[in-house]
């Protein structure tokens, strides 16, 4: 039987791609190519339903234990196994879940402003065509009621945002000793010391990777013309529809029309201090709490002008 002994468990659009990538490089380690199987967010089959391009996502899920197990059957042997789902911090029922199956598993939690987290996660489902609404603030004011319909936790702006919660629910499920908590801007400005504290944590050789590859960096899509606007209604609507036809063809379809909302690129943009105000006080008891279930000072979170330096 072949389970993973880490899991990179969160955060989404905190680096968890690119320190996949870059452990993927570690002849101690195994990874499977196979990014998010989402193993652990459920008991059985995912929801049949959600937001645009949800029951796609929903299909990619590596539900069923067997095909879970045989993710990792191309590892070397003597390697230790692991893989990414960056929900599974978010997720509080997948870390009784994980504790069940696994409970000698390491993970790693890789944490960023949550104001710009939610930016940054906003403008990657804009730049698809999937996000309806073109206001950062507008979409994170739709955030319960996108709740309430259904719709999957990649849309959960503020909400995936809370670590507080999160860490505090998963410490008590894990000893501290098997989670590594790193803070995004740590992967982005040292590369190498971060990589060689991960590699300390998971026991093998340091010195090994000491580069992040550039991973699922998309610039920003400049205007939202009226071209732009029917493009983003169609991708939308095979968003809705498209988990009908067969994977190839919906990827054929999806690739022109994504080519084209991409032709004229732009400099991704950064939270504004007036977005940080507006967004900080649903985060502030966290972020306090955050500190405290840390015992480490996040206060630099706090500030409005702080987007420059953030990315």
């Amino acid at each position: 039987m072949a389970l993973p002994d880490f899991l990179i468990a969160g955060v989404p659009k905190a680096g968890t791609t690119a320190l996949h990538a870059a452990l993927t490089g570690h002849p101690d380690l195994f990874l499977p190519s196979f990014k998010e199987p989402k193993f652990f967010l459920s008991d059985g089959p995912p929801p049949a339903h959600g937001g645009p391009g949800d029951v796609q996502t929903y299909q990619e899920h590596v539900w069923r234990q067997s095909d879970y197990e045989a993710l990792f059957d191309p590892a070397p042997r003597g390697t230790l196994l692991g893989e990414a789902t960056p929900f599974y911090l978010h997720d509080l029922a997948s870390h009784e879940r994980i504790k069940s199956l696994v409970p000698s598993a390491r993970l790693i939690v890789l944490l960023r402003d949550p104001v710009d987290r939610a930016h940054s996660n906003w403008t990657h489902l804009w730049n698809a065509g999937l996000e309806p609404e073109a206001d950062f603030l507008t979409a994170c004011r739709a955030e319960p009621a996108r709740i309430a319909a259904g719709w999957a936790p990649f849309w959960h702006y503020a909400g995936l945002g809370r670590y507080g919660e999160q860490l505090r629910h998963l410490y008590e499920h894990f000893p501290r000793e098997q989670v590594l908590l790193l803070r995004y801007k740590e992967l982005k400005d040292a590369p190498a010391a971060t990589l060689d504290r991960v590699c300390e944590f998971l026991g093998v050789r340091t010195g090994i990777v000491t580069a992040v590859p550039r991973e699922n960096v998309n610039r920003h899509v400049v205007e939202d013309n009226g071209v732009n606007q029917v493009l983003r209604f169609l991708l939308r609507g095979g968003g809705a529809f498209g988990h009908r036809f067969p994977v190839p063809l919906r990827l054929a379809a999806r690739g022109p029309l994504l080519t084209l909302l991409h032709r004229k690129q732009g400099t991704r943009p950064v939270t504004t201090p007036g977005e940080r105000a507006a967004l900080l006080p649903r985060f502030q008891d966290d972020i306090a709490l955050l500190t405290e279930v840390t015992g480490e000072s996040y206060d630099d979170w706090l500030s409005v002008d702080r987007h420059a330096a953030a990315h």
